[in-house]
């Protein structure tokens, strides 16, 4: 059973993490939901097509201009709180490695901190604990925030995953995060090339057999563009292969920019795997 803020989400139960940037230069859409106005309606749309979770981000996660902690609070802070007040159910998510912006947005309402870069400011695991919220645990690497990754090696990937992610679950649910709501992601593209991240894919039930829930961060991301020789905007298709094969191999959270299209992928190997029966099932039966 995951537990985030007043959800409850069982271990075969799919869960779509709905991106949100608070950026005005984001990969993928360029700061489209810099602004509050499309932001707030990039929520609403997500939440209908079936969203529990909103994963709110202030900087980036590749090179750019410097954003300070006081900036990223004052991007993050006020459209958490107003999120919060417009869904009180939602499951709200702040992408930060920064403790002071996890302390500010969690006195707002947020119920999760997505840390993205592998623990690399201890204390964010510290205030997930004393705010009673969830926390997400990543492997990056070994690398420091908005950093590509540059000539890097692995004896063996999963192994350097494992290692970290569990150690880092481990840690923050000795500080007291809640054991139920704590989650362990491989980090695809941080710290990784595209070998890497293929491989990370394939073993996934590696990481399930811990007991951890698995997030999973897939979107349009730079190894399914090498895989297939795509654009960013290309990158669809790959995104919701890549979906399939991890919701196949026990993934529980998608982390994502198109909604709808993974909740359809997502119900389809549901149904597939057994643990979902079909919206309308007449054929062969009149």
């Amino acid at each position: 059973m995951l537990r985030l803020g007043t959800r409850e989400f069982g271990g075969h139960e799919p869960v779509i993490m709905a991106i949100v940037n608070r950026t005005p230069d984001s990969f993928y859409d360029q700061g489209a939901t810099f602004t509050d106005a499309p932001a707030l309606e990039r929520v609403e749309r997500a939440v209908a097509e079936g969203a529990a979770i909103i994963d709110v981000g202030g900087v980036k996660a590749g090179p750019g201009e410097e954003v300070s902690a006081q900036e990223e609070i004052r991007r993050t802070v006020g459209f958490v709180a107003e999120v919060r007040r417009r869904h009180p159910d939602v499951v709200i998510s702040v992408d930060t490695w920064r403790h002071e912006v996890g302390e500010a947005v969690c006195e707002v309402g947020a119920d999760l901190l997505n840390d993205a870069w592998g623990g690399v400011d201890p204390r964010l695991a510290e205030v997930a604990a004393k705010h009673g919220v969830g926390l997400v645990c990543t492997h990056a690497g070994g690398a420091r925030p908005r950093t590509r990754p540059h000539r890097v090696g692995y004896e063996d990937v999963m192994a350097d995953i494992l290692k970290v992610t569990v150690d880092l679950a481990e840690r923050a649910a000795a500080l007291g995060v809640r054991r139920d709501a704590i989650l362990i992601d491989p980090g695809h593209d941080f710290g990784k090339n595209t070998r890497h991240s293929l491989e990370a894919t394939r073993r996934l039930p590696e990481m399930t057999a811990t007991g951890w829930p698995v997030l999973v961060s897939l979107s349009n991301k730079d190894f399914v563009g090498e895989t297939l020789d795509r654009p960013v905007k290309e990158r669809l298709i790959g995104t919701l292969a890549t979906t399939a094969v991890s919701a196949w191999l026990g993934a529980q959270v998608y982390r994502v920019h198109e909604v709808a299209e993974t909740r359809q992928v997502l119900d389809m190997v549901a149904s597939i795997a057994g643990h979902r029966p079909p919206a309308v099932a007449r054929r062969g039966l009149a």
